[in-house]
């Protein structure tokens, strides 16, 4: 409230202002739903995934009331007065002045089918999970604490081809040398990376292998996942906010929607951190 009440006030002060009126700023009838309230809205539909019409019946008010309140607050939730990291450049150099390890892991995110006719209805197909949905990539240190959510691409996207669009090659060969863990979805980023991003190992035998490289490769394979098996914490963590679960709304919102989650989250994460280092 401390941080997000100003912002919206002169938010909306700002937009008052912008359109033409015929009374002064101020007059005319008052917010049934206040500032907090809308931020305690917002709050409860991200955590459970509560249904506009729903929150409407709590609170007294139209649904349309909602959903405007939630469509203005959900953004400012990415926004902090503290430090931050906005970017995945950021994230990068992050993790390489403080000498971690960063994990990078795609996750998807149900929605509702497109309508019949629309062009692009089949782009949100998951050849994953055979479902309509769309992805974000995460990235998480070496202790599972969420770094970073990239905007969302449709499902049909695969994860290397989303890393690459988010210009991660171009950042890792640009900025610190750090080390990047990945699932074998990112398989040919270790070669454009200089080896920044370690996949599991290849396997060479596709038939008849012998038994001590059965045992080699399994063994390699099972350290990997070992040390990558965090990411896969970050986003149980993230999916704990039912609305990623399934997100029955506009998916040109869900951008927002994942990225003020990993802004809660992250802020969750280190409030818990400072409390079990005073402790």
């Amino acid at each position: 409230m401390a941080e997000l009440g100003p912002l919206w006030h002169e938010q909306h002060q700002a937009r008052l202002a912008s359109r033409p009126r015929k009374r002064a700023i101020g007059a005319g009838a008052k917010h049934r739903l206040v500032f907090v309230d809308r931020l305690l809205a917002t709050l409860v539909h991200l955590r459970h995934g509560v249904t506009h019409d729903v929150l409407a019946c709590w609170f007294g008010v139209d649904r349309s009331t909602i959903t405007r309140a939630i469509g203005e607050v959900r953004p400012l939730l990415t926004v902090s007065s503290g430090v931050r990291l906005r970017t995945l450049a950021e994230v990068i150099a992050h993790l390489g002045a403080s000498g971690k390890t960063g994990i990078i892991d795609g996750t998807e995110i149900r929605v509702r089918r497109p309508a019949v006719g629309r062009r692009d209805r089949d782009r949100f197909i998951s050849g994953k999970s055979k479902q309509n949905a769309v992805k974000t990539m995460v990235v998480t240190d070496g202790d599972g604490r969420v770094l970073f959510c990239s905007p969302t691409r449709p499902g049909s996207c695969a994860d290397i081809t989303h890393a690459r669009q988010l210009g991660l090659v171009k950042i890792l060969a640009d900025g610190p040398a750090v080390e990047i863990l990945a699932d074998a979805g990112y398989q040919g980023l270790g070669a454009q990376t200089g080896g920044r991003v370690i996949t599991p190992p290849h396997r060479k035998f596709k038939k008849n292998a012998p038994d001590w490289y059965e045992e080699m490769h399994e063994r390699q394979r099972k350290a990997h996942s070992s040390r990558r098996i965090r990411v896969e914490h970050g986003i149980a963590h993230l999916k704990n906010w039912r609305v990623l679960t399934r997100h029955l709304g506009r998916r040109e919102h869900m951008s927002h929607t994942v990225q003020a989650v990993a802004g809660l989250l992250s802020q969750q994460q280190t409030a818990d951190l400072t409390s079990a280092r005073r402790a």
